[in-house]
C-alpha cells in the first residue's frame, strides 16, 4: 500500500516496511484490548453524570423561557438549551450510536434503539457515519464525508465553476448542519445517476426520505410549536430561543467535525491504494486521516472528545472519555516510527480549515499546491498521481 495526498508538491515520503506496520497494528490492537478489559463502572457512572447534567440543563432552558420577556433570561435559556443539545448530540448521542456503551446492556443506551435530539434519523446516520465513513475513511469517491457532496475541501477533487461559493456552501452548511447531516444519506448529487443505474429504487427512496420526514416532523413539533406554545404569549420569544439552540449546536458541532477531518496536514487516500488493506495499514490510515484539537477538560467533554479526532478513528466502539487516556501512548507510537500526530488548539485547526476552503474555491492554476506528505508501506513506491 503506497498513501499520499495528491498534490503536485510531495515531500520526501515516510517509508515503512511491512513488520512495521504490523507491530503498529500490534501495538494498537494490545493498547485497545487493554481498555476494553478496564470497561466497568467508572465508564457507566461517567455516562450517567453526563446524562444527568444534559437533562439538567435542558430543564433548565425551558424554564428560562417563561421568563423570555426579559433579556438576560432568554440568553440564560438560549446558552442552556445549547449546551443541553450539544451533550446529547455529541458526548451522548454520537458515541452511544457508535455501541460505545453496548457492552453495558442498558436499552436506553444501546446503540440499536437510542434516538437524538436532531432532525437525522439515528438508522440513517449510523450508514452514513459509521459504515460509510469509518470504513473508508478519507477515501476518496467512498468517504462522503470528503466534501460532503457540496464542497471542494482536498486538492485531489477536480475543480469546477460551482467551488468559486465553496466559504459560502460551508457557512450555509455550518448554520443548518443537521439538515446537512439528515440529507447526507441521501447523496443528492448520485441520485439521478443511482436511479438511472439501478443501485437504488426508488422504493428505497421513499423509505429513506419517509424516515427523514418522521423524525424532522417530531423535531420540528418539538422545538417550533409545542415548547413555544407552552409559554403561551411568550410563543415568538421561546420558538426565537430553541432556534437559536439549534444554529449554536451546528455551529459547534460543524466546527469540531471540521476540525478533526480536514486541517492542513490530513491526508487523503485512493481505491487503488487501500485495496486488500491489513489491519496494520487501516490504522495508518486512520491515523494520517484524521487531526486533534488540544485543549481543557471542559473543551473534550463538550466536543464529545472528538477532539482526540485520531484515536475515535482508532477506536470508534470505545467510550470517548477514554481517549484522553490513550492518547499519549498513540502519540508516542506516532514517534517512534516517524508518523504525523496531527493536533494543535482550536484556532490553529479552524484557520487552517477555512484556510483550505478558501483556497481550493480558486481555479488550481491560481493556487500553490501546499506539499503533502507520502507514506510508503513496504518496499515498492510508487509516484504520487498529480492532479
Amino acid at each position: 500500500m503506497t498513501t499520499a495526498n495528491h498534490s503536485i508538491q510531495p515531500v520526501e515520503p515516510i517509508v515503512l516496511t511491512a513488520d512495521q506496520v504490523r507491530e503498529i497494528g500490534a501495538e494498537l490492537d494490545a493498547l485497545r484490548a487493554r481498555v476494553v478489559a478496564d470497561l466497568g463502572e467508572r465508564d457507566r457512572a461517567y455516562l450517567y453524570r453526563v446524562i444527568k447534567a444534559q437533562r439538567g440543563f435542558e430543564v433548565a432552558g425551558r424554564g428560562l423561557m417563561y421568563l423570555g420577556f426579559l433579556p438576560p433570561f432568554w440568553l440564560a435559556g438560549v446558552a442552556a438549551l445549547s449546551v443541553s443539545k450539544i451533550l446529547d448530540n455529541m458526548e451522548i448521542g454520537h458515541n452511544v450510536m457508535h455501541g460505545q456503551y453496548d457492552w453495558m446492556r442498558e436499552p436506553g443506551v444501546n446503540s440499536r434503539v437510542f434516538e437524538w435530539d436532531n432532525v437525522c434519523p439515528a438508522d440513517q446516520w449510523k450508514h452514513s457515519h459509521n459504515y460509510r465513513h469509518h470504513t473508508f475513511t478519507n477515501i476518496l469517491d467512498e468517504d462522503r464525508d470528503i466534501g460532503y457532496g457540496i464542497l471542494r475541501i482536498d486538492e485531489a477533487q477536480k475543480w469546477n465553476p460551482y467551488y468559486l461559493g465553496n466559504p459560502v456552501w460551508c457557512f450555509l452548511l455550518m448554520v443548518f448542519f443537521e439538515w446537512g447531516v439528515m440529507l447526507h444519506d441521501l447523496e443528492v448529487e448520485h441520485l439521478a445517476a443511482d436511479l438511472k443505474s439501478g443501485k437504488r429504487s426508488s422504493a428505497q427512496l421513499r423509505e429513506l426520505v419517509r424516515g427523514m420526514w418522521r423524525k424532522a416532523g417530531k423535531q420540528v413539533v418539538k422545538d417550533y410549536v409545542v415548547f413555544p406554545a407552552l409559554t403561551g404569549p411568550l410563543f415568538l420569544s421561546t420558538l426565537a430561543g430553541n432556534a437559536a439552540a439549534n444554529v449554536v449546536r451546528n455551529v459547534w458541532a460543524h466546527a469540531i467535525i471540521f476540525c478533526g477531518h480536514f486541517p492542513s496536514g490530513v491526508q487523503t487516500f485512493t481505491k487503488e491504494e487501500t485495496q486488500d488493506e491489513t489491519r496494520g495499514e487501516w490504522y495508518v490510515r486512520q491515523m494520517l486521516g484524521s487531526a486533534n484539537i488540544r485543549g481543557g477538560k471542559l473543551f473534550h467533554v463538550m466536543s464529545g472528545n472528538l477532539s482526540h479526532q485520531i484515536e475515535h478513528h482508532l477506536f470508534p466502539d470505545i467510550p470517548a472519555s477514554r481517549y484522553p487516556d490513550i492518547a499519549p501512548e498513540v502519540e508516542r507510537l506516532c514517534g517512534k516510527y516517524g508518523l504525523p500526530y496531527n493536533a494543535g488548539g482550536f484556532f490553529k485547526q479552524i484557520g487552517s480549515v477555512w484556510g483550505k476552503l478558501f483556497r481550493l474555491a480558486l481555479p488550481p492554476s491560481w493556487v500553490k499546491p501546499s506539499p503533502q506528505l507520502g507514506v510508503i508501506v513496504g518496499r515498492e513506491a510508487r509516484e504520487p498521481e498529480r492532479v
